[in-house]
């Protein structure tokens, strides 16, 4: 496969980011080189989905691939997070020369994807949209029946009971979501951990900690990983 173009992941460490690896490793236009993660500096975790830097770091091994990190401050306006995403871009195009193209697990908010792809834009890049235009529940019941393995890290609690945060992303999980709940969580409801399954050179062993509700409305439950 000399002639696949190399591409960057976005990396959430969630199932749709998992779900956009799976299927550019199996499409031969395409060449996965490395994933590229934003955390917070004060914090060491993802934006939103609240993983801590060392899990995400754990998912990068088992998954074989390399981690470029687009560190930014908590709070972090537009310009800022802008920066730092156009110097981890840089950062990755000087690793991999050949590098246009950053893929991404969006599946149907046109603003975001016009956002996404007006951002790479402006520094020569291209975007990449694997899952896109999918039907959610189809996806959702694709994503366990691969036996992919996830659970919720976080729960807008304004859309969805906070007893969902924790829990794992499996079919008891779907069947229970309410009817105004995108399955995949698209609009913001929730957000997942991927920690194993048929992706993953090994399953993570995590361990569930605190759950916490933030800002009076995100659901937070922290998950700490218990290998050596």
């Amino acid at each position: 496969m000399t002639d696949a173009a190399p591409i960057l992941l976005a990396w959430s460490g969630g199932k749709d980011c998992l779900m956009a690896l799976q299927r550019l490793r199996a499409h031969p236009c395409w060449r996965v080189v490395g994933l590229l993660t934003t955390v917070t500096l004060q914090f060491g975790r993802v934006a939103m989905h609240g993983i801590r830097r060392d899990v995400v770091h754990a998912q990068a091994a088992a998954l074989g691939l390399p981690l470029i990190e687009c560190g930014i401050e908590w709070p972090s306006g537009n310009e800022a997070y802008e920066a730092a995403h156009a110097d981890a871009l840089a950062r990755a195009r000087e690793r991999w020369p050949g590098l246009r193209h950053c893929a991404f697990g969006d599946l149907f908010l046109e603003n975001v994807r016009a956002y996404r792809e007006g951002q790479l834009m402006r520094e020569g890049w291209s975007g990449v949209f694997p899952l896109w235009g999918e039907d959610t529940r189809e996806l959702s019941r694709w994503f366990v029946a691969q036996g992919h393995r996830a659970v919720l890290t976080c729960v807008d609690a304004t859309q969805l009971d906070g007893a969902f945060s924790g829990r794992d992303y499996d079919t008891a999980l779907l069947d229970g979501l309410p009817e105004s709940v995108d399955p995949c969580g698209e609009r913001g409801e929730f957000h997942t951990l991927s920690y194993g399954g048929p992706m993953f050179s090994r399953d993570l062993s995590l361990a569930p900690g605190e759950s916490v509700l933030r800002e009076g409305r995100f659901q937070y439950t922290d998950f700490l990983l218990e290998d050596a």
